[in-house]
């Protein structure tokens, strides 16, 4: 602190150097025979104070009176001085005037610009916000006088921030071995756009990475070869042709055959019939043969997979069986709760009371939004069913009808639980799948028999589950991420199964390049087991038969002997954790693809922001990647 004071004040000698107080104060500049200083027990409030270079009175006074608990005890009282102004300005607008040139440095041009750049990117707000008078004036006083930038300079903001941002993403991917991509066309507002986003595991934590690198709109017909060409083309842009294991898409028949045209080495892609009602419409033309567009291995996502058998055979085993009636009066009173809540045809008093029940109501008529819903009404007690029903003026529901939905809700929890995890973009991989879908059809056949109004249902949706997931229990690289994944490892397959995965494993392992076997650090779990060991249902550990050949196929032995959980496990195993990255890097969702074209307002932002198809998909790039890349956190 001395040394600071003796900085600032040069050699002249004040009052406060040998004052045992002075820590509590930070010189600020020199006024006269007066020095102003920082009281430093105020901050983060800027107070400035003026006191005399042969007193410190008056900044014990204010210790005195603001800071009684530093023990700053008063000396005998002095008489004030008289002020000496000699034609000067009054002390007072010195202080003033100091602490404006101070607040102006904190808060500069430039990080009002940053701001307000990072306002208009992550709110997707329009572009002439910046001309509303309401607007300028509101920064201006915020800001003591600062305006915000013009559109011009935002225009050039958006094209460095681009710019940035594709040159760090690019430098990121450039390191990383395997990537995964999804890709969807949405047709909205008599437009079609094309989105596409890329996913790959962090080498050294392990953990998941994703970021958008298109969202163009598609202009004239959608054909096989202008969505295989955007494609290719999006995946050069960035330099991952030949790192992209999988292009994981929706069940859409018009989008799969893109890839099933041009599947490298005539790749068979089995389409399943069913069109995503994202697609706007059928592609036209027939694909040029002579065009060498290879596309990556298509992967069917599970999750969709799993929505179409609720969409489907569960509405069809449910409208069709013999409890079919009871079904649709249920779910009438239902619908009317969520409809009179949803469009607020409820008084004040009423609305009151039913947002302490902390009802919710699916904003999104999609299943597992539903099911949640439908959990918080079997949660409620009679007294609440009764008063929520009188207060909106609604059918009660009838004891038959709620045990109908407590049953519902219960038997088909592994079915929402199951439909959230492959949801989960951070601590989703492909080898979690063939597990989830094991023991979702390992819970739904526990309240098979003592099922009394599901048991049929139960049965028509454990034979979907095996139907729509053939493809999958029958590949290779699922079953790979799945051997490979600790949490897993051969315990989900049967005896007669087990050596035979042993075998494709030191096949796959024996291939990995030594040169990319190294040691890592500690890692995060693969997923929140805690929670989940509830779920999978898998059968006990059992040990295989010893493998006597060494190096590769020893390293494989321990590992499937052992039971470590997490991630962290693999350090111990090099070659498998390598084989993890490979085939784990794929999603098993379109989740992040859905997210991208489903954010509020966007796909609406061109219009009304009156910009160009390039601009329009700038903006959504840039407010995509805003957690992995550092443009917009600089």
């Amino acid at each position: 602190m001395d040394a600071e004071f003796d900085e600032g004040c040069g050699e002249t000698k004040s009052a406060i150097h040998s004052w045992r107080y002075r820590h509590h104060f930070t010189y600020k500049a020199d006024q006269g025979k007066n020095i102003i200083v920082q009281c430093n027990l105020c901050l983060p409030r800027v107070n400035l104070l003026s006191t005399s270079k042969t007193s410190t009175s008056n900044l014990k006074k204010h210790l005195d009176r603001t800071h009684l608990g530093c023990d700053a005890r008063p000396d005998a009282k002095r008489g004030r001085k008289k002020e000496d102004n000699n034609g000067e300005e009054s002390s007072y607008c010195q202080l003033k005037k100091i602490k404006a040139e101070i607040l102006s440095k904190c808060t500069t041009q430039e990080k009002i610009d940053d701001l307000v750049f990072r306002f208009i990117v992550e709110d997707c707000q329009p572009f002439h916000v910046l001309e509303q008078p309401g607007f300028n004036k509101l920064i201006a006083g915020l800001t003591k006088g600062l305006h915000p930038m013009d559109s011009v300079t935002l225009f050039a903001k958006v094209d460095h921030s681009f710019l940035r941002m594709r040159e760090e993403l690019t430098t990121k991917l450039a390191s990383v071995q395997y990537v995964c991509t999804t890709a969807d066309v949405w047709s909205a507002g008599g437009g079609s756009f094309f989105g596409v986003t890329c996913h790959w595991i962090d080498g050294d934590s392990l953990e998941r990475k994703s970021a958008a690198l298109g969202f163009a709109r598609m202009q004239g017909r959608l054909t096989y070869d202008s969505v295989a060409g955007r494609i290719r083309d999006v995946h050069a842009a960035y330099g991952i042709e030949s790192k992209v294991q999988t292009t994981v898409t929706d069940n859409a028949s018009p989008f799969v055959a893109v890839f099933k045209e041009f599947a490298p080495d005539g790749t068979d892609v089995n389409d399943d019939v069913g069109v995503h009602e994202n697609v706007g419409a059928v592609l036209e033309g027939e694909p040029e043969q002579d065009m060498l567009l290879f596309l990556p291995t298509i992967q069917r996502c599970p999750s969709h997979t799993l929505e179409r058998i609720v969409a489907e055979d569960f509405w069809q085993a449910v409208s069709q069986g013999p409890m079919c009636q009871l079904y649709y009066s249920t779910m009438s009173k239902v619908f009317s709760i969520w409809s009179k809540c949803h469009h607020l045809q409820v008084g004040m008093e009423a609305a009151e009371a039913i947002r302490k029940m902390a009802l919710l109501v699916p904003a999104v008529i999609r299943w597992n939004v539903e099911y949640c819903a439908l959990q918080k009404i079997v949660s409620l007690t009679e007294r609440e069913l009764t008063e929520l029903s009188a207060r909106l003026d609604v059918a009660r529901l009838q004891p038959e009808e709620m045990d109908f939905l407590r049953e519902y809700v219960a038997v088909f929890h592994p079915l929402a639980f199951a439909l959230e995890l492959f949801q989960a973009e951070q601590k989703c991989y492909l080898g979690l799948v063939i597990p989830t879908v094991l023991s979702l059809k390992n819970k739904l056949n526990e309240h098979k028999d003592s099922a009394k109004y599901f048991g049929d249902v139960i049965v028509s949706v454990a034979s979907a589950i095996d139907t729509r997931f053939r493809e999958l229990f029958a590949s290779d690289e699922a079953k790979l991420a799945t051997a490979t994944t600790p949490q897993f490892r051969l315990w989900w397959l049967p005896d007669s199964e087990r050596e035979e995965m042993c075998s494709l494993l030191t096949g796959e392992a024996s291939q990995v390049d030594p040169c990319d076997v190294f040691e890592v650090g500690a890692t995060r779990n693969v997923s929140t087991i805690k929670s989940e060991d509830d779920f999978f249902s898998y059968g006990s550990p059992k040990r295989t038969a010893h493998i006597q050949e060494r190096g590769v196929a020893e390293e494989i032995h321990k590992y499937v002997e052992g039971t470590g959980k997490s991630l962290e496990s693999l350090q111990d195993f090099p070659r498998i954790r390598q084989l993890f990255l490979k085939y784990n890097t794929t999603l098993p969702s379109t989740a992040p693809i859905q997210r991208l074209f489903s954010q509020k307002g966007n796909l609406a932002a061109s219009h009304r922001n009156f910009l160009t198809d390039e601009y329009f998909e700038r903006i959504q790039l840039l407010r995509y990647n805003i957690n992995v890349c550092s443009v917009l956190n600089s």
